[in-house]
């Protein structure tokens, strides 16, 4: 009788399982059962009954079999631990399916090399080779040995499999560190956050597989090899019947883990900070007008014209003055801005540029109201105009701009570069006269103005000398572009007068025995027979006749013209068609200027051309005297400033009436951007145009008080 299946099962030891390493090839490449042992084929004569038989089929189990070289993706395990199960299930199934030899050419697949399993493999065979023969033979008796034989097969490799699957697993996880510290600086180095999230789940999950994995060495440790092994059937039962219900232990698990892992960030070394660097000084960037005011300049000695040696510098400080027109509002800071730019603009050769910055600069200036920074600006918009070939636009800017109001130092700059621009049109002549007043203005004070102006007139000798002269200067009106009114002339024979034209031709008989000068087109002339005065215009028409008996007048300013009937006191003014528009009776007043005139009537004061009060009549007189030179202005000056006088002092108003200086100075004169006062010991010192000391009273004569208030301008020169 053949044993029984249970018997035979018994018959198997319970000795370890060989953990020999599993090639990393998949599994798939090549069936298990394929692979040929190095052994001699087995016979299909199981029942033999000679001993070289059983010797043979001894020698054949201990022969090293290639199950160790079975293909598989262990190595790929730990980076996919949830694929794991269905792996180690496919491979016990492929084996299985692999039938038993049953010829001698058909090679059987020995589970494993170890000496473990060939004793009993052999006493098994003697045992089977004892039984009769008759009962070997029997047809049921060896299909259960056959399916013994292949049920011991299968729980062999799958439980040589599962063993080494752990072995490699524990291994893989032995130092977690080091993967850890592999996954650690991709999650730092800033990866996208998927990929973190991956590496972040890799570490966990091989923290998982490290828990089942002594579990599982336990479990073989207490259990026996027979209850160990699981088939392929079981297998793959467990893990259908548990598929979901794992996938949600496992998820719910994860994300428990998920919280309580710690955190990947790298420990804290406590390092001594580096000492503080010393922090160096930022420089700062020089001011562009103050660049600008010191630049050595160069001149063309046959055009001169200024040169840029330097225009990457002149760039940049072009881009500072934007810089500062960025945080300008005021008018007057944004005039001064704008037209050094329009400065920078024309030695760079960018005339279109300069050109609109210097307009606009003038409209900046004009709002201000400031009769030096209108000049200034004037003759800069006047330069551009001069170097884009603009001569007569030039030329009249120049001429308006140059008035005697204002500083010396100034009118001697423009009085030069109109010099030039007389020069470059071949006026030399005319060039000549503009150096020469240049000159008598700063002959002292300056010597570069006095040097630049000497080498211009070298310039204009040598021109001279080629080609002469050229035309005769023009006169202010010729200048400004205006028509020349007729000039009174004298009749020698009859002792009259009329008016002649430039050429000195009458123009206007010479039939009046007094005749004023024209203004605004206007004059007034007294018949020989008559005492009253008569207005007529430039062609002699007559405007006002002497029925209107005016026996003192005034010439037109603003429109207007004061009149008189009587011989002392009782002035009014009239329009231009004898309309009176400010009644009066004033004992005395001056002509009107830019709006107001100063009248007396028991006390000195100030109205405008409509007739209101604007300084009140309490002041003792008007003394308005301007500095350098001293010129005396007749009430107000262009900028509405005078000089009023209150017993023994004086202070200044403006044509509101405002009270800018209060009258508690011995002398006070009208500068362009300052006041300059007196004591009565006969020191001199200034004050700004607020009433703020700039300049001590200390200096014995005033023009030691414009040199120094010259000296803190910051854009006197309109080249600069």
């Amino acid at each position: 009788m053949s044993p029984a299946p249970d018997a035979a099962a018994d018959a198997i030891p319970e000795s370890p399982v060989s953990a020999a390493p599993i090639s990393g090839v998949p599994v798939s490449g090549a069936p298990v059962s394929s692979a040929p042992t190095s052994g001699a084929s087995i016979k299909s004569d199981w029942f033999s009954s000679s001993a070289e038989a059983a010797d043979e089929l001894t020698e054949n189990a201990n022969e090293p079999t290639e199950v160790v070289d079975v293909p598989t993706e262990v190595a790929d395990v730990p980076t996919e631990v949830a694929d794991v199960p269905t792996e180690v299930a496919d491979v016990p199934t492929e084996v299985a399916d692999e039938p038993v030899g049953a010829t001698t050419d058909q090679p059987v697949v020995a589970d494993t090399a170890d000496d473990d399993l060939t004793a009993p493999r052999a006493e098994n065979k003697t045992e089977q080779t004892e039984a009769p023969a008759e009962q070997q033979v029997e047809a049921p008796a060896e299909a259960q040995v056959e399916a013994q034989i292949e049920q011991q097969i299968e729980q062999q490799i799958e439980a040589q499999i599962e063993q080494q699957i752990e072995a490699q697993i524990e291994a893989q996880i032995e130092a977690p560190a080091e993967k850890r510290a592999e996954v650690q600086p991709e999650m730092e180095t800033g990866a996208p956050a998927e990929e973190q999230a991956q590496a972040g789940a890799q570490v966990q999950a091989e923290a998982e597989v490290e828990a089942p994995a002594e579990e599982h060495a336990e479990t073989d440790a207490g259990t026996p090899a027979a209850e160990q092994v699981t088939t392929p059937a079981q297998v793959r039962g467990e893990t259908s019947d548990s598929g979901s219900a794992v996938s949600e232990k496992d998820a719910a698990g994860r994300a428990e883990r998920t919280v309580r892992a710690p955190s990947m960030q790298l420990p804290t070394v406590s390092v001594v900070p580096p000492p503080e660097p010393e922090v160096e000084p930022v420089p700062s960037l020089a001011d562009p007008e103050q660049v600008l005011s010191a630049y050595p300049w160069e001149v063309d000695p046959v055009t001169l014209r200024e040169t840029a040696a330097e225009p990457d510098r002149m760039r940049a400080v072009r881009d500072r003055l934007t810089d500062k027109l960025e945080y300008a509002e005021r008018d007057a800071v944004r005039a001064r801005l704008l037209s050094l730019r329009a400065v920078v603009s024309r030695v760079l050769g960018e005339y279109g540029r300069a050109l609109a910055d210097a307009r606009e600069a003038l409209r900046h200036a004009e709002a201000t109201g400031e009769l030096r920074r209108i000049a200034v600006v004037q003759a800069r918009l006047a330069h551009v105009q001069h170097w884009r070939g603009d001569f007569a636009e030039a030329d009249r800017l120049y001429e308006e701009a140059n008035s005697v109001e204002l500083p010396g130092l100034l009118r001697a700059e423009m009085h030069v570069n109109a010099g030039k621009s007389c020069y470059e049109q071949g006026r030399y002549l005319e060039a000549c006269n503009h150096f020469e007043l240049a000159l008598e203005l700063r002959r002292v004070e300056d010597p570069d103005l006095v040097a630049r102006t000497e080498a211009a007139l070298d310039a204009v000798m040598a021109r001279v000398q080629e080609t002469g002269w050229g035309p005769y200067p023009r006169s202010r009106e010729e200048i400004l572009q205006q028509s020349r009114p007729p000039q009174p002339a004298s009749d020698h024979e009859t002792g009259l007068r009329g008016y002649a034209d430039g050429n000195g031709d009458l123009v206007i008989p010479a039939d009046y025995a007094q005749a004023q000068p024209f203004s605004e087109g206007a004059a007034w002339v007294r018949r020989p027979d008559a005492d009253a005065w008569e207005l007529i215009d430039e062609t002699g028409t007559l405007l006002i006749d002497g029925a209107s008996a005016y026996v003192r007048v005034l010439p037109f300013s603003d429109g207007l013209a004061w009149v008189s009937r009587e011989p002392d006191g009782g002035w009014f003014a009239v329009d231009w068609h004898n309309r009176v528009i400010v009644p009066g009776g004033f004992d005395e007043v001056r002509p009107f200027r830019r709006g107001v005139a100063p009248v007396r009537r028991d006390g000195w004061g100030a109205l405008d051309r409509h007739g209101r009060i604007v300084v009140p009549l309490a002041y003792q007189g008007f003394a308005t005297a301007l500095t350098p030179a001293g010129h005396q202005a007749d009430g107000f000056t262009e900028e509405g400033l005078a000089v009023v006088g209150a017993e023994d002092r004086f202070g200044v108003v403006d044509r509101t009436g405002q009270l800018l200086v209060p009258a508690v100075h011995a002398r006070v004169l009208i500068h362009p951007v300052a006041y300059v006062i007196g004591d009565p010991e006969g020191r001199w010192g200034a004050l700004d145009r607020q009433g703020e000391p700039i300049v001590d009273v200390v200096h014995p004569e005033p023009a030691d008080v414009v040199r120094e208030i010259d000296r803190l301008l910051a854009d006197t020169r309109p080249v600069l």
